[in-house]
């Protein structure tokens, strides 16, 4: 059986991992009865290891050239990807004959591909984050939804919201989470000794993102001016990059918090800095699950989150596992934050314990399983 999987990215996003864990993961547990394919739009996976797991479109690599920061010059990008890899892409899939074709991110051309051309390749749609179910999208999925063979949802409260919407045939809809942790990976990379200064014997609060309006870093900064007030021994600590660096950099220097406030930028090992962490914040205005609470909650931090959609509320089992505060709420953060200082130790490790259980659903084996019940 041949699989193959088209999610051309443009920033660097959590899907990436969890196409290729999913990949990986498919042929290993099939004993090799299964064969994966990553579809190469324009270069997009040129930098990861490999390389006969891809399979490239074209031999004309642009993808670093393309504009990426903000709306618009993503939209644009979008559109290039999508007139540029319209025919190759229907080649490909007519050449190789596999039997699912799995799509993500960028999914409007495998769609419309699969809608126009009689193709024996079932496609498989793979709806991630928090989509805007604007107007032309709900029209465009309900009109090629007759021939899209399943829908896939990272969560189950997305599932419920997408069966109230009526676009898709529930027979067709499954939950299947995405495949984030590795346990063995886990422990190589907690402890690794290379461990900045800034991090060593520290009370720090982490949080993990690109640096965009999604992560709403903004919105933390101004928090934890006040929350530094009255606990001075923490700092915080921003890993990731983005659009939004420079004016986070100026809103922290208007705090005049630069020694208290560290943007650490991209890591490629998160895990070392959550070992060491006080507590973890997600403070997205929308997000799936949220990766890197998965990965958080994978090394025992506890976990401050906002209530958005789609995911965090279910994953924390509405505040068992972890502190939730109403989305882009100053009061409410502030609140969860005093409960997280003035919580005892075992009410602490009792959600800690509660996170941790919540994240078999997300290692590799049960990802396999669910996979092949949406095949088969």
């Amino acid at each position: 059986m041949k699989i193959f999987y088209w999610a051309p990215w443009i920033g660097n996003v959590g899907t990436i991992k969890a196409v290729i864990n999913s990949a990986d993961i498919l042929e290993k547990y099939s004993k090799n009865s299964i064969q994966t394919k990553i579809i190469d739009a324009v270069g997009e996976w040129n930098m990861y290891e490999k390389r006969n797991r891809y399979i490239s479109l074209s031999k004309i690599k642009f993808h670093n050239y393309l504009p990426k920061r903000g709306f618009l010059n993503s939209r644009l990008s979008y559109l290039i990807i999508f007139f540029f890899s319209f025919v190759p892409l229907l080649n490909l899939i007519k050449k190789e004959k596999p039997d699912f074709l799995i799509t993500q991110l960028i999914t409007s051309l495998p769609l419309f591909l699969n809608y126009i051309f009689k193709l024996k390749t079932k496609v498989i749609l793979r709806i991630s984050g928090y989509p805007k179910m604007n107007f032309l999208r709900t029209l465009f999925w309900k009109i090629v939804s007759k021939k899209i063979y399943k829908i896939t949802f990272p969560t189950k409260s997305l599932y419920d919201q997408f069966k109230v919407l009526k676009i898709f045939d529930e027979k067709k809809m499954y939950v299947l989470s995405d495949p984030i942790i590795n346990y063995n990976e886990i422990i190589k990379l907690k402890n690794e000794k290379n461990i900045p200064e800034y991090v060593t014997n520290q009370n720090y609060i982490v949080c993990i993102g690109r640096l965009t309006r999604q992560k709403n870093f903004s919105f933390l900064i101004n928090n934890f001016a006040v929350i530094k007030k009255k606990y001075k021994d923490y700092k915080l600590i921003i890993i990731g990059d983005g659009e939004l660096k420079e004016k986070l950099v100026s809103q922290i220097k208007k705090f005049g918090l630069y020694k208290d406030i560290i943007l650490a930028g991209h890591q490629k090992n998160v895990y070392k800095f959550l070992k060491h962490a006080k507590v973890f914040v997600l403070s997205s205005i929308w997000e799936e699950v949220g990766f890197v609470m998965v990965e958080a909650a994978s090394c025992n931090v506890n976990i401050i989150s906002s209530n958005c959609k789609n995911g965090p509320e279910e994953f924390l089992l509405n505040g068992q596992g972890g502190f939730l505060f109403k989305n882009n709420n100053s009061e409410s953060l502030n609140t969860a934050f005093e409960k997280f200082i003035n919580s005892s130790e075992e009410e602490l490790f009792q959600k800690r314990l509660v996170a941790k259980k919540q994240v078999k659903k997300f290692t590799f084996f049960p990802h396999f399983q669910s996979f092949m019940k949406v095949i088969k």
